[in-house]
C-alpha cells in the first residue's frame, strides 16, 4: 500500500488549453499531491492560469525542476517541446508523467523512453481513457478470459475539429509541432485503449487522406483493415471531419459475448441472451471543444502515477506501452503512403 502520510511533490510544466483537466484533477488530489509550481514561458498567461486554479506559479524552469520538493514533473507542453525538458528532469532524478504522444516521431519517442530508463525514473504517458469505469471493467473481463477468444475488432473515432479556431491556429495539424494529424493527436487515445485490450497488431492496410473540409499539412481521415497477432481481424476509421463530432466506439467480438465501449459506457451482449452495462454516457472531446470532457479520468491516472512512485511499481500506462501505439500509427501512415499492406 502507498504511504498515505506522504504526498508527491509535483511540477506542472505547460499551462495551455490542454492543462485545464490536469489543473482540475490536481486540485481534487490535494490529499495525494502537492503542486510545487506551474511553469509556462508566457508570464501573463501563466498568471492567468494559476489565478484561475489557485496554483503556485514558477518563473524559472530549471529552478523548478531542481527543487528538492519536486518528486515528479507533469508535462502538458506541445510534443515538440518535450525532449529537452525530459532530459533535464531525468538528469535531476525526477519521475515524468507526460501528455500523449510521447513525441512527434517514433525515433524521438524511443529516445525519451531510453532517457527515462537510463536515469532509473518512471515514465508515464497520459491515456486517460484507460481509467474510465467502463474501460476498467472490460479490462478485468478480458484478463479473466471469461469472454473467450477475441475474434473481431471494430474501432470508430468520428470526431470534429473546425478549421477556424482550431486548425487555423499556428502549429496545429503540422508535423513540426504535432507530428501528424488525427492519428497521433486525436485517435491515439482510442488506439491505445484498443491495444491494451486486444494485444499487438500484426499488419495493417490503410487509406490515409486529408479531406476538402480542412486545409492542413497532416491527415484528417484514416480507414484501415487490421490483422492482430492473436488471429483476430479488425477495422478502424478515424477522422476530425465528421461534423458535429461523436463519441468514439470500440467493439470487440469474443467467443461468448460482444463488448462495445462507447462514450464511457460498456455494453456486454452475451450469446446466451444476457446483457450487462457498466458506466455512464459521457462527452469525450469529439466535438468542436477539445476540452469538453470530465477531469475524473485524468485524476485517476495522476493518482495511479503518484501511487506507483510511492509503491515503487510501474504505472498502468508507461513509456514502453505507449511505444506500441506509436508503432501502429507509423505503420498506418506508411501503409497509406504506399497503398499496400504493412507489417509491424
Amino acid at each position: 500500500m502507498a504511504d498515505e502520510q506522504r504526498k508527491i511533490g509535483l511540477a506542472l510544466i505547460g499551462a495551455g488549453m490542454g492543462a485545464k483537466p490536469h489543473a482540475l484533477a490536481l486540485n481534487s488530489l490535494k490529499d495525494k499531491i502537492d503542486v510545487v509550481g506551474v511553469y509556462r514561458r508566457d508570464q501573463a498567461q501563466l498568471k492567468e492560469f494559476c489565478d484561475s486554479y489557485a496554483l503556485p506559479a514558477a518563473t524559472d524552469l530549471d529552478a523548478l525542476i531542481a527543487d528538492p520538493r519536486v518528486d515528479a514533473v507533469l508535462l502538458v507542453t506541445t510534443p515538440n517541446a518535450r525532449l529537452e525538458i525530459v532530459e533535464k528532469a531525468a538528469k535531476a532524478g525526477k519521475h515524468i508523467l507526460s501528455e500523449k504522444p510521447i513525441e512527434r516521431t517514433l525515433a524521438a519517442a524511443e529516445e525519451i523512453v531510453a532517457l527515462a530508463d537510463a536515469a532509473g525514473v518512471k515514465l508515464g504517458i497520459i491515456f486517460q481513457h484507460r481509467f474510465r469505469a467502463a474501460s476498467k471493467a472490460l479490462t478485468s473481463k478480458v484478463k479473466s478470459g471469461e469472454l473467450g477468444r477475441l475474434q473481431m475488432v471494430h474501432l470508430t473515432v468520428p470526431w470534429w475539429r473546425p478549421q477556424e479556431g482550431y486548425y487555423d491556429k499556428p502549429g496545429r495539424g503540422t508535423f513540426a509541432q504535432d507530428g501528424g494529424g488525427v492519428l497521433i493527436t486525436q485517435a491515439i487515445h482510442a488506439l491505445d485503449l484498443m491495444l491494451s485490450l486486444t494485444g499487438p497488431v500484426k499488419s495493417v492496410n490503410a487509406l490515409v487522406a486529408t479531406t476538402g473540409i480542412h486545409t492542413m499539412e497532416t491527415e484528417d481521415f484514416v480507414s484501415a483493415g487490421l490483422e492482430f497477432e492473436s488471429g483476430a481481424g479488425g477495422s478502424l476509421m478515424a477522422t476530425t471531419a465528421c461534423y458535429p463530432g461523436g463519441a468514439e466506439s470500440l467493439t470487440l467480438a469474443f467467443d461468448k459475448a460482444t463488448a462495445t465501449l462507447s462514450g464511457g459506457t460498456l455494453t456486454l451482449s452475451y450469446h446466451d441472451g444476457r446483457v450487462e452495462s457498466v458506466g455512464e454516457p459521457a462527452v469525450s472531446g469529439g466535438g468542436a471543444d477539445p476540452m469538453a470532457f470530465p477531469f475524473d479520468w485524468h485524476a485517476a491516472q495522476i493518482a495511479d502515477f503518484a501511487d506507483a512512485i510511492l509503491e515503487d511499481r510501474q504505472p498502468v500506462s508507461t513509456g514502453h506501452s505507449a511505444l506500441h501505439v506509436h508503432r501502429l500509427i507509423d505503420a498506418l501512415i506508411a501503409s497509406g503512403k504506399a497503398g499496400a499492406k504493412v507489417s509491424l
